[in-house]
């Protein structure tokens, strides 16, 4: 076991979901693939033009603020963060430094220390001989919310979750769509370790030196990336020589690091506040007070789950309705009017978790959940009206068809749209459970199945689900597998 503490904060980064960018009337459209159509004079820097804040780009970081229970500023000012970089026409970023729009809070057991707001860069898009690159201004002066948690975090597990649960916030606020594939969202992370023996009972505020990972494009990279670089910072320490304050790069190829240059304090930008933008004074804005931001706010990530799971939804299915609002939504419709009735809900639960998700899987040709592809959650397309998905649940419940008939009408409503109670009786589904044809059925499986009469009745459990099995493929499964079981003991001699 490692004599060292890995320390983790994260900086996050999320276009805003706005109609225009931040400082001027350019369009704010990710999907964008042309380049250079969405700019004007303001975001390319042209001299003499002036700035003009974007009022919803600031509501939407508010709230991202309330969400996270933070401390909302009174008084906010836009800052010159300065530096030289192609994809900066400006030569500085307008962003803000010492009075950000929100301060501290919390969200997945993560403390946040500040939320801010700040443009973007232009994209540099490099040439596959790596012989030139062009720049794409599109995205230049894009609204971007930085998000700054603190160095609270311990595993890369950890910052993973963390991370995921903000952009399913983000995403219900309606804030920013945090597509990772499209850069609009962005996760840095900064690692540092220190020795057991320097952490005191009431973790020492001391931290060991770190770097900064960049360059991360999806969860499963910047959970990789941290990993590689605890390992590799415990090897350094481990030999007795210092870990250097740098930036890296993380190389999906290689599975490791790389160095893309020292890393520069705040010192280094020379902030000082925007002579072009006024400074804010929040609390004269009525929107903008906590009061009527609160009004806006949806039920909440966190908030829904723990509704679900209280419903008596498993934890991992609660999640998974959470996180796919098109199927969390599906399921409160099936289950509407069935509160009183936990037996019904667990059906749907687990038919929606397994059965229903299979379905829209095969229809849309995706690849299963727990695959790489979980930076953006798949927006299920619903192939089955809740109508007829809930006629399937309630026929299920009162046992009138059996479980495989529920899993052979789901695919078939499904596909063509069918009322599944129609299916039913046109195909003879619904449950035989006395009568001759039963009887019947099982005089003749055991008939053909001696070796099987057997085992059972040497103790070999395994035989009796077999001979249901037989039964219920006679009865093309219209047959409670219940009955089944007990006419089939009855038959074989043993009750």
């Amino acid at each position: 076991m490692s004599e060292y503490v890995p320390t983790i904060g994260l900086e996050i980064h999320a276009e805003l979901k706005t109609q225009t960018k931040m400082f001027c009337n350019s369009k704010n459209d990710a999907d964008e693939k042309r380049p250079n159509v969405h700019i004007c004079p303001v975001c390319m820097a042209h001299p003499g033009t002036l700035p003009v804040i974007n009022r919803e780009a600031v509501k939407h970081v508010l709230r991202v603020g309330v969400a996270l229970k933070g401390e909302l500023a009174d008084y906010t000012e836009f800052d010159r963060k300065n530096y030289f970089y192609p994809d900066l026409p400006k030569g500085y970023q307008l962003s803000q430094y010492e009075y950000p729009l929100v301060s501290y809070g919390e969200l997945n057991g993560v403390a946040i220390t500040r939320v801010h707001l700040e443009e973007d860069t232009a994209s540099s898009m490099h040439s596959e001989e790596g012989e030139s690159t062009t720049i794409d201004y599109n995205r230049a002066g894009v609204p971007l919310m930085e998000l700054v948690t603190e160095p609270v975090i311990t595993s890369a597990k950890q910052a993973g979750d963390f991370a995921r649960e903000l952009q399913l916030l983000l995403r219900y606020l309606g804030a920013s769509e945090a597509n990772m594939e499209k850069g609009e969202m962005r996760v840095e992370a900064n690692v540092s370790l220190l020795h057991k023996s320097q952490i005191t009972n009431s973790r020492s505020k001391k931290l060991g030196t770190k770097v900064e990972i960049k360059n991360l494009n999806s969860f499963r990279a910047m959970e990789r990336a941290v990993e590689y670089e605890i390992q590799r910072q415990t090897k350094i320490l481990e030999r007795g020589e210092e870990v250097v304050q740098e930036t890296l790069g993380w190389d999906e190829g290689k599975q490791k690091t790389f160095v893309q240059r020292v890393k520069e304090g705040s010192a280094d930008y020379r902030y000082f506040p925007d002579p072009d933008l006024p400074s804010l004074k929040l609390s004269e804005l009525q929107e903008f007070s906590k009061a009527e931001l609160q009004k806006s706010m949806p039920e909440l990530p966190a908030e829904r789950r723990a509704r679900y799971i209280s419903a008596g939804v498993k934890s991992e299915d609660a999640d998974a309705f959470v996180r796919d609002a098109a199927l969390g939504n599906f399921f409160e419709e099936v289950i509407s009017g069935w509160e009183e009735d936990p037996k019904k809900v667990a059906l749907a639960t687990n038919y929606i978790a397994n059965d229903l998700v299979s379905a829209v899987r095969d229809s849309q040709g995706t690849e299963p959940r727990d695959t790489e592809k979980r930076d953006s959650e798949d927006r299920a397309e619903i192939p089955i009206s809740a109508r007829n998905f809930k006629k399937i649940i309630e026929m299920l419940s009162e046992r009138k068809i059996s479980s495989r008939v529920a899993k052979d009408l789901l695919l078939e409503s499904a596909n063509d749209g069918s009322d599944p109670e129609d299916i039913a009786k046109q195909k003879g589904l619904f449950q035989t459970n006395a009568g001759p044809d039963i009887n019947a059925v099982v005089a003749e499986t055991l008939s053909k199945n001696p070796s099987v009469v057997e085992d059972f009745k040497r103790g070999k459990g395994a035989a009796l689900e077999y001979l249901v099995g037989q039964c219920m493929k006679a009865l093309r499964g219209a047959a409670d597998p219940v009955v089944l079981r007990e006419k089939l003991k009855q038959s074989m001699g043993k009750n």
